[in-house]
């Protein structure tokens, strides 16, 4: 009877894009809450679900590499990009459950573009991890990085602007420092984007 001591590679690309398209379906609800301007239990409840699925796919990753004695890349590798693509939902779901935490309502427009900053961010890290499947394209995958780079540096530029905007209000402290940590969450998510494909780089000049 035969059988296969070597899961096919191919494995561990499945795991990274299936990853990619279930943190794409968190961002995407999430900035539906944003639009509705909703961010009840169910709705938290909800984001709970997508990051559950996300653990389940990281955790199918290193089982897949704790039993795969020839990897496609370094192992070291392949285990830090599981861990970074698993940070960028577990952030977008704290950023989730402070909304609900802090009793935020209505439609805010800031939210809703950091929302669409994930949307545009997820997509292009998911064109990169889709091309680590052959190599061929070095050149669509450092753009893809790059993408995500001038993303998050926006990200950055918009977290600057509602500080800003924070400061010149003279209103109650308290949700002066609410909506500081709010932001912050939001943030982290792009760098979370940025630190992924800081990773698929790293890959990409170690296979020359």
């Amino acid at each position: 009877m035969a059988f296969n001591l070597f899961p096919k590679e191919d494995k561990f690309f499945d795991l990274f894009e299936a990853q990619a398209e279930s943190i794409l379906k968190a961002v995407r609800y999430y900035k539906e809450l944003t639009e509705l301007g909703r961010f009840d239990e169910i709705s938290v409840q909800k984001m709970h679900d997508f990051e559950h699925e996300c653990d389940s796919n990281t955790r199918m990753m290193l089982e897949l590499l704790n039993k795969t004695f020839i990897t496609p890349f370094d192992r070291e590798d392949i285990h830090e990009l599981a861990d970074k693509l698993d940070d960028i939902i577990d952030r977008l779901y704290s950023a989730a459950k402070r909304l609900n935490l802090y009793k935020i309502t209505g439609v805010h427009e800031d939210l809703i573009r950091f929302a669409s900053y994930f949307e545009d961010s997820v997509i292009a890290v998911g064109r990169a991890l889709k091309g680590l499947r052959s190599l061929k394209q070095k050149a669509a995958i450092y753009q893809a990085c790059a993408e995500v780079k001038r993303i998050e540096n926006q990200g950055d530029q918009l977290n600057d602007a509602i500080i800003g905007k924070l400061l010149e209000f003279h209103g109650d402290a308290i949700e002066f420092i609410k909506w500081k940590e709010i932001i912050s969450d939001n943030e982290k998510v792009l760098d979370d984007c940025k630190d992924s494909v800081k990773v698929i780089e790293s890959i990409l000049v170690k296979q020359g």
